[in-house]
């Protein structure tokens, strides 16, 4: 199938990479139908695109390899939605947000995307504590500063 990008024009995908975020994002609650795209030449940054709305695209990066002392808990709620049946069917992505100069970008810790790799399907989480921050910096020599901003 082929989509129309916000940032690569039209691609094509695979039916079998489309993701399926049955209550959407928020904000994005009409958007349920994304697929993750990947940068040319660099690894550390995906697009979260929405196969339906070209305008609708999240840069999003594994928060883990910006902060490695990142955790999070699943409730069964989640557990269930995204029909999770082992740790290693989880993939956890924060989304950027880009500023220039782009060491001033950030990753939002405290919404992270929730994604069932298995099956394909998603959902954001939203954190109810301060722990963490919505805007942490992007820059790793920030790293060991994140919690408690």
């Amino acid at each position: 199938m082929r989509i129309e990008t916000k940032y690569f024009g039209e691609v094509a995908i695979e039916s079998t990479s489309v993701l399926d975020f049955p209550s959407g994002i928020p904000g994005f609650n009409h958007e349920t139908q994304f697929v993750l795209l990947d940068f040319p030449d660099n690894p550390l940054f995906q697009i979260l695109q929405s196969t339906t709305s070209k305008k609708t695209a999240f840069i999003v990066v594994n928060p883990y390899h910006l902060y490695e002392e990142y955790t999070l808990n699943l409730d069964e709620s989640i557990i269930e939605i995204l029909q999770l049946s082992s740790e290693e069917e989880v993939v956890v992505l924060s989304i950027v947000t880009l500023k220039a100069p782009f060491t001033s970008s950030t990753i939002n810790l405290k919404a992270p995307i929730i994604i069932n790799s298995v099956k394909n399907k998603g959902k954001q989480l939203i954190i109810n504590t301060d722990e963490y921050p919505t805007r942490a910096p992007i820059s790793p020599k920030h790293s060991s500063k994140v919690k408690g901003e």
